[in-house]
């Protein structure tokens, strides 16, 4: 004769994608730091100078922190954006951001203007690697990243730092919400209002009579 059959329920739950996927934190919660001083980017470029493509390396943190760049911004910056004759930048902007024209400062004009005349080989690209091809944004922060321990900062550097310490670094200087979102090509004015509402000066003068 022929046992009865038991249905035996499974000891195991069978877990859905998206229950089995892990989730990432926002950078926020990962990171202690989100931007740099001014006084931090400077040691910064100081540390990339000793670098063996030191030029190239600090121009790139120049750059990226003066133009408030995101890394594939910078990455990705051509010579036919770099007009020397009126020194400025005709920047375009990822993430359906706003382009913009910046004018160009004595320093960076002069580490641009060498870096193109010892470029070898040239190429349509500002900033490019050994091999002659055009510098990653993994290549970026990896550089960004030693810079920093050689700079002595205590946390790990990152290149979106340098976008961050621009927009602080001008809301500092008192610029007005709307020209620095204009500047940094934010579509939205709220991810520009955050610069101005942490920026340490604002209260400044509060108590100044």
């Amino acid at each position: 004769m022929t046992a009865a059959l038991r249905l035996v329920m499974p000891a195991t739950e069978n877990r859905t994608v998206e229950r089995s996927m892990p989730t990432r934190k926002p950078n926020k919660a990962l990171r202690t730091r989100e931007h740099l001083t001014e006084v931090e980017v400077e040691k910064l470029i100081e540390a990339a100078r000793g670098n063996r493509w030191g030029l190239r390396d600090s121009t790139m943190i120049l750059i990226g922190y003066r133009h408030g760049l995101r890394a594939s911004e910078l990455t990705d910056l051509r010579w036919d954006q770099i007009d020397f004759t009126t020194a400025t930048l005709h920047v375009r902007r990822v993430k359906n951001g706003s382009p913009s024209t910046h004018p160009i400062r004595g320093d960076e004009l002069r580490a641009l203007r060498r870096l193109q005349r010892e470029q070898e080989p040239r190429s349509p690209f500002v900033f490019t690697s050994e091999r002659a091809t055009p510098f990653t944004t993994a290549g970026l922060a990896r550089m960004v990243e030693r810079a920093g321990a050689a700079a002595g900062f205590e946390f790990k550097a990152h290149p979106h730092m340098l976008r961050h310490a621009c927009g602080f670094a001008l809301a500092n200087k008192g610029h007005d919400t709307r020209s620095l979102q204009a500047y940094l090509g934010h579509r939205n004015i709220q991810h520009t209002v955050r610069y101005t509402e942490l920026a340490p000066d604002r209260f400044k003068d509060f108590w100044r009579g």
